[in-house]
């Protein structure tokens, strides 16, 4: 008599599925689906796949219920059911196949990919993609891009990627669909430097390519879902980091306005240290030359700007535009009062305080991020005893810059040196706080 085999375990496949359905899947992925006793996915996909699965395979939409996934299969698995969840394309590639793993510590979770719908718009294109940017926007409806959205917008990520990259592929969602993306670019400032090649339904009878059209017109396209992008550009425009001349930035005419000249502006961005994923407040951002050159050096961050003036604020707006800052969001107000909601900082430039300053100081010492770094401008002895004073009676740590530049200037077929206002540069950083 043959001794018993034991039990096989239950698995979990996490299997990628094309529009194609049930002919587009390997061997193995169908052999898993036939085995499941639970498939889990979105309500089009199981539609796909339902008339190839066993009669007793139970079928559990996804649709609205992705948090309830990982307990569906520990529930699964505990009762020795195999379970099978169905993804599109490379669940790996912006799929769910990331998420279930970490979700799932300590259970075998397999991974059968099928093409990702990025590899095949490319070969429809006929475009390599090993050098592309991927990003989605795959996420809630946050309405049309306006100038300003913060890192909560849907399309945020999506319009990073394609301001740093030189060629970006998106997956996009039936909200966030092409022509919105389209209307975006245009928002922020690209032109006729940008090509959209756009694939919808891809794999199905009605399979539509929309290759290399401008901003414009994909912006006016009725694209039928689902649809992928990828958006393309000859060359990176040359913009330097930081070290803009001051006559680079708009300014109040017929008096200029406020602005952080160049070379304070230089000796300030070194004292902030900025990462590249940098939270900032700028605050008195006068005609916003250091708040934009702030979100040059934080490519992967964001600027939030405060100024009080209307005609300086509406300035530094152009500023941004000019220079197609999309990582910078600007508030007409007062602080600190218009600070509230701000996301902690990673670094605070104050350029001007409305006459708050002991209790702007006060404030950014409470909300400054680990390691983060206070840097204030001043031209005056009493803000300067204002704000030594004030951090001394915190118990912060500070250094004082006197910058004294002069500039050349022609005279009579010859040059002098004119000098230029000092400035004192104040820097410090939370004595709580202090990185590890």
């Amino acid at each position: 008599m043959k001794p018993s085999e034991p039990a096989a375990q239950p698995t979990c496949t996490v299997v990628g599925i094309l529009d194609d359905g049930w002919h587009g899947l390997s061997g193995s992925a169908r052999d898993c689906l036939r085995a499941a006793a639970l498939v889990i996915g979105v309500e089009r996909t199981l539609q796909l796949v339902r008339p190839e699965l066993a009669a007793n395979c139970e079928l559990r939409p996804l649709d609205g219920a992705l948090a309830q996934c990982p307990g569906w299969i520990r529930d699964a698995l505990a009762a020795g059911r195999s379970v099978a969840v169905l993804a599109t394309g490379d669940p790996l590639c912006h799929g769910i196949g990331s998420s279930l793993i970490d979700r799932l510590p300590g259970l075998p979770v397999t991974v059968l990919p099928a093409p990702s719908t990025l590899q095949i718009a490319c070969a429809r294109f006929g475009k390599a993609w090993q050098d592309v940017k991927i990003a989605s926007c795959h996420s809630q409806d946050a309405g049309e891009w306006i100038v300003g959205a913060t890192p909560g917008h849907g399309l945020y990520p999506v319009l990073r990627a394609i301001a740093l990259h030189r060629r970006v592929f998106v997956f996009t969602s039936p909200a966030n669909d092409p022509a919105r993306l389209a209307r975006a670019l245009l928002t922020v400032g690209h032109g006729d430097e940008l090509r959209l090649s756009v694939a919808s339904r891809l794999l199905l009878p009605d399979e539509t390519l929309h290759p290399g059209l401008s901003a414009a017109q994909a912006a006016t396209t009725n694209f039928v879902e689902p649809s992928v992008v990828l958006v393309e550009r000859d060359e990176l425009p040359a913009e330097p980091a930081f070290g803009r001349e001051d006559d680079d930035y708009l300014q109040r005419t017929p008096a200029n306005g406020l602005i952080t000249k160049l070379e304070a502006r230089a000796v300030s961005l070194a004292k902030l240290r900025l990462t590249a994923a940098a939270t900032v407040w700028d605050i008195g951002a006068g005609s916003g030359s250091v708040g934009l050159e702030c979100a040059r050096l934080a490519p992967h961050g964001h600027v939030w700007a405060i100024e009080k003036n209307a005609a300086d604020a509406a300035i530094a707006r152009a500023n941004a535009a000019r220079l197609r800052i999309g990582n910078y969001t600007l508030i007409e107000g007062r602080a600190p009062a218009g600070l509230t909601g701000w996301p902690d900082p990673d670094a605070v430039f104050i350029g001007g305080s409305g006459g708050e300053l002991s209790e702007l100081i006060h404030l950014v010492l409470d909300r400054l991020r680990p390691g983060g770094r206070l840097v204030m401008n001043f031209v005056t002895l009493e803000n300067l005893a204002t704000a030594t004073s004030t951090l001394q009676a915190a118990g912060a740590d500070w250094q004082v810059v006197q910058l004294q530049a002069s500039r050349s200037q022609p005279i009579l077929g010859l040059h002098r040196l004119a000098a230029q206002n000092p400035v004192w540069i104040v820097t410090t950083r939370n004595p709580d706080k202090e990185s590890a």
